[in-house]
C-alpha cells in the first residue's frame, strides 16, 4: 500500500530539481538584464554624453526637492516647488530626445525593471504561496456577523451580504450609525447570547475592535472585505472585489492563528500612526476634504512648530523626533511610511516600525533617488514600542481612527491570540519581496540554490 504524501513533505525529486533550476534561471536572467541596462548606458554614453545621461538622476532629485517645497511651504514657494516637480522630469525627457539618448534611457530602464521582476520572482519561488499555517475547522453553529451598511460606499447592500450570511446560518447585527453604536458592546452581547464565531463586514477599525473581543473569549473571527481599503483582508489573501466570497468561510473554512496589535489596551489589526498623518486626521475637515486639509497642515508639521515632538523607543533602539511614525501589526514587506504595502506574514510575533524624518530638499532628493533605503527612513522590528512626546497628549490614528492618548503611548503585539476563519479557497495576496538583495541573487545564480522545501532559513533572512 502506497503512503500518501502530505502537503508538508518535500516534493518529488524531479519536481524539486525543476524548481531549483527555475530559481537559478530567473536569478541568472535578472543579472543578465542588469548587465544589459549597464551596457545600454555605457554604449549610449560612449561618445562623451555621460553628462546628459546623469542629468536624468539630477532631474529625479530635483523633482523630489520640488515635492518637498510644495508640501513644506505655502504661497509662491509651494507653487514654485510644484512647477519644479513637474518641469524637472519633463525637461530631462526633452533633453534626452533632442540628444538622441531617449531610446538608450528607455532601454536601460526597461532592462533594469525586467531584472527586478526576475530577481523578485526568483526570491518568491523559494517561499510557500501562503506563509501562514492553516488548520481545518468545523463550521460554526451560531455565528454572529456585525455589519456596517455604509462601509465601503454601501458594499453590504450592493453585495446582498445580509441575505447571503443569513442563508448560511449566521445572525446579522446591522450597525445603526445614527445612534453611535459600540461594536465592542454588541460583540460582547453576542458572546453572552452564545455566539461561537464573531465576524465583521466593515472597516479595519471596526474589525479590530470586534477582533479584540473574539481574542478575549477565544472565539474564531471572520473578516468580510466590505470596507474601503480592506488592508487586513488583503494581507489575509481574501477577495476584496467580491466580499460575499469571504462568507464561504462559514461553510468551508480553515483557521489561521494570527497576532493582534495592542496600543494602550486597544486592539489593532493593521497600524498605529503618529506624527504628521495622525495630526492631520484629527481635523474635522479631513473626512470631507482630505487633500486640502493635508496641504494646509503639512507646512507647520514638517518645518514649523505644529504637532508634538516625538521620541520613540523600539525595544532597545531609539528614534528621535520623527515627523511620521508607523507601527504595524507585523512588519510590511517594504518600508512604506503610508502603510500602502503588504505584510508577508501576520504571525511572526513582531511589530513593524517605520519612522520618517525629512529635514530639507536635499533629503527629499535623496528619498526620490534611493526610496526606502534613504537615510530619512528608519525601519525596525520590535516587540514593544514606546512613544513619548513634549506634550501631555499625543494624536494617534489607530487603523485609521483618530484618537488622542496620554503619553507615553505603548504599543505591543499579542502573538497567536487571534483565530481568524478564512475560506479554504481564496485568491491569496501576491507576495511582495523586500528590496532586492543582489548579493543573494548572485548566490542563487551561481552558488548553491536552496531547496524550495527548505524555507525557514530563507524566511528568517528576509
Amino acid at each position: 500500500m502506497n503512503a500518501t504524501r502530505t502537503s508538508s513533505e518535500p516534493a518529488p525529486n524531479g519536481t524539486a530539481r525543476r524548481d531549483v533550476l527555475s530559481v537559478r534561471a530567473l536569478a541568472r536572467l535578472a543579472l543578465l538584464c542588469v548587465a544589459g541596462a549597464v551596457a545600454a548606458v555605457v554604449a549610449g554614453a560612449g561618445s562623451g554624453r555621460w553628462p546628459i545621461l546623469l542629468l536624468g538622476l539630477a532631474g529625479l532629485a530635483l523633482a523630489g526637492a520640488g515635492i518637498w517645497w510644495a508640501l513644506a511651504h505655502r504661497g509662491p514657494a509651494r507653487l514654485l516647488g510644484a512647477l519644479l516637480a513637474l518641469a524637472a522630469p519633463v525637461g530631462v525627457l526633452v533633453l534626452y530626445a533632442v540628444s538622441g539618448l531617449l531610446v538608450v534611457a528607455v532601454a536601460a530602464v526597461a532592462s533594469w525593471a525586467l531584472g527586478l521582476v526576475c530577481a523578485r520572482s526568483a526570491l518568491r519561488r523559494l517561499r510557500k504561496p501562503h506563509g501562514m499555517h492553516t488548520r481545518s475547522a468545523r463550521p460554526p453553529r451560531r455565528p454572529v456577523l456585525i455589519m456596517n451598511p455604509r462601509s465601503g460606499g454601501g458594499k453590504v447592500g450592493q453585495h446582498d451580504l445580509v441575505e447571503r450570511a443569513e442563508a448560511l446560518g449566521a445572525r446579522v447585527v446591522l450597525l445603526d450609525l445614527d445612534t453611535n453604536p459600540d461594536p465592542v458592546a454588541l460583540a460582547r452581547q453576542a458572546v453572552a447570547e452564545g455566539a461561537d464565531l464573531l465576524g465583521v463586514a466593515g472597516g479595519d477599525g471596526t474589525q479590530a475592535l470586534v477582533a479584540g473581543v473574539a481574542a478575549e473569549h477565544g472565539l474564531p473571527f471572520l473578516v468580510v472585505a466590505a470596507g474601503t481599503r480592506n488592508h487586513f483582508a488583503m494581507d489575509l489573501g481574501l477577495d476584496r472585489d467580491d466580499p460575499a466570497a469571504c462568507l464561504d468561510a462559514l461553510s468551508d473554512g480553515v483557521e489561521l492563528r494570527l497576532d493582534l496589535g495592542d496600543v494602550e489596551g486597544r486592539p489593532f489589526v493593521n497600524t498605529v500612526s503618529f506624527g504628521a498623518y495622525a495630526e492631520i486626521v484629527q481635523s474635522p475637515d479631513y473626512r470631507d476634504a482630505k487633500a486640502a486639509t493635508a496641504l494646509e497642515q503639512l507646512p507647520d508639521l514638517l518645518v514649523g512648530d505644529g504637532g508634538a515632538s516625538l521620541d520613540v523607543r523600539a525595544d532597545d533602539e531609539r528614534v528621535h523626533t520623527p515627523q511620521a511614525l508607523l507601527v504595524s501589526n507585523n512588519p510590511y514587506g517594504r518600508a512604506d511610511p503610508l502603510g500602502g504595502g503588504r505584510r508577508p506574514r501576520l504571525d511572526a510575533g513582531r511589530l513593524g516600525v517605520i519612522a520618517v524624518r525629512v529635514e530639507g530638499p536635499a533629503q527629499a532628493a535623496e528619498l526620490a533617488l534611493r526610496g526606502e533605503r534613504a537615510s530619512s527612513i528608519t525601519a525596525l522590528k520590535a516587540r514593544r514600542v514606546v512613544v513619548e512626546a513634549d506634550e501631555e497628549f499625543i494624536p494617534v490614528a489607530v487603523d485609521g481612527e483618530a484618537l488622542t492618548l496620554p503619553q507615553p503611548v505603548v504599543c505591543t503585539v499579542r502573538p497567536g491570540v487571534l483565530r481568524v476563519r478564512v475560506p479554504r479557497h481564496r485568491p491569496g495576496a501576491p507576495y511582495v519581496a523586500p528590496s532586492v538583495d543582489w548579493r543573494r541573487v548572485v548566490r542563487l545564480a551561481f552558488g548553491r540554490t536552496p531547496h524550495p522545501s527548505r524555507k525557514k532559513q530563507e524566511q528568517s533572512d528576509a
